[in-house]
């Protein structure tokens, strides 16, 4: 068991990256509570660990504070890994970002403050850079008009985190994370193009232009590196931001042609065209990662690594897209 983490509190526990801490955590004998509403998580995710004695599972919404008080009972750090993450819907649904995501956090940190409980981890999103004008977007870089309410919404949330710890001396470590992949992955481009080649594989739609370049990085890395965070944090009051990425980007297309070429296809491509593939989608990210570097971590699979190892997770997990809804867009 880690020195620094001995009873933990994971709020989206039963979703992709949540399940995957849980896994990790449990496995080291952390004790863990877990907290989700399964509105996206999903039970076949936590079920090895739920089988652990020191894994306890209390099943509601994030926006019940008797809930939260609950669950946060003699834990060290909280995981705030519970969201909406629907980017590209927010302008469809505005409240629920606000809700979700802002409110939700609010309601968190004032449980904790109830509950004794003063170190959060918040996973936040590289999204709330929205365009800016450096790359590699380092942690410090002036903030542009945000063009996302999902990115919006995060950044709230950061707001608030920095602002308890500055006045209640709360510990928070802030994680802009770029997308995620890997085994458990439900959403996102590498989804949604997986999905749509399944129902047509001789033709595939992409939003935008087929140019936008992103970063990825693989749930394990990702995990390894948030944990070497709190390590580097435990005793350290403030708040600590850092970007989660690999140092390598890929544009959309490429994505497309590492997945058809693992699947041995050779679809029509249609892109619908523009820089964006949305309203709010950035055409360009890029984060700066010497800080978290700094600390020793280092990602362990390269972008094209990540994006295979998730296309064979969905292919051995048919139940984690055949759930879904029938028709949706390949999103880029």
């Amino acid at each position: 068991m880690p020195a620094y983490l001995r009873r933990a509190c994971i709020t989206g526990g039963a979703g992709f990256i949540g399940s995957n801490l849980v896994d990790r955590l449990s496995a080291e004998g952390v004790e863990v509570t877990i907290v989700d509403d399964f509105r996206t998580g999903r039970r076949e995710f936590l079920a090895h660990a739920l089988a652990r004695p020191n894994v306890r599972l209390l099943e509601g919404d994030v926006l019940d504070e008797n809930l939260l008080e609950r669950a946060l009972e003699g834990c060290d750090w909280v995981f705030h890994l519970q969201a909406n993450a629907d980017v590209r819907g927010g302008l469809e649904h505005p409240r629920r970002d606000l809700e979700q995501n802002t409110i939700a956090t609010a309601n968190l940190l004032e449980a904790m403050r109830a509950r004794g409980v003063s170190r959060i981890v918040f996973s936040s999103s590289g999204s709330v850079y929205g365009e800016p004008e450096v790359f590699p977007t380092p942690e410090d870089a002036p903030f542009p008009v945000q063009t996302s309410l999902y990115a919006a919404s995060k950044l709230a949330g950061e707001g608030l985190i920095e602002a308890y710890a500055a006045g209640y001396g709360f510990t928070g470590v802030i994680c802009r994370l770029v997308s995620i992949l890997g085994e458990r992955y439900t959403h996102g481009h590498v989804f949604d193009f997986y999905r749509a080649l399944k129902r047509d594989p001789t033709r595939l739609r992409v939003l935008g232009d087929g140019r936008q370049e992103k970063s990825y990085l693989h749930i394990q890395d990702c995990i390894a590196a948030i944990l070497t965070a709190v390590e580097r944090h435990a005793g350290e009051p403030g708040a600590h931001i850092y970007n989660l990425a690999t140092d390598e980007t890929v544009i959309v297309d490429r994505s497309v042609e590492i997945i058809t070429g693992h699947l041995g296809l050779e679809p029509a491509i249609e892109h619908t065209g523009g820089r964006r593939g949305w309203s709010g989608d950035s055409p360009l990210i890029r984060l700066d990662t010497r800080r978290i570097r700094a600390l020793g971590w280092r990602p362990q699979a390269t972008i094209e690594q990540a994006v295979v190892s998730t296309v064979r997770w969905l292919e051995h997990n048919q139940y984690a897209w055949h759930s879904a809804a029938a028709e949706v867009e390949a999103l880029g």
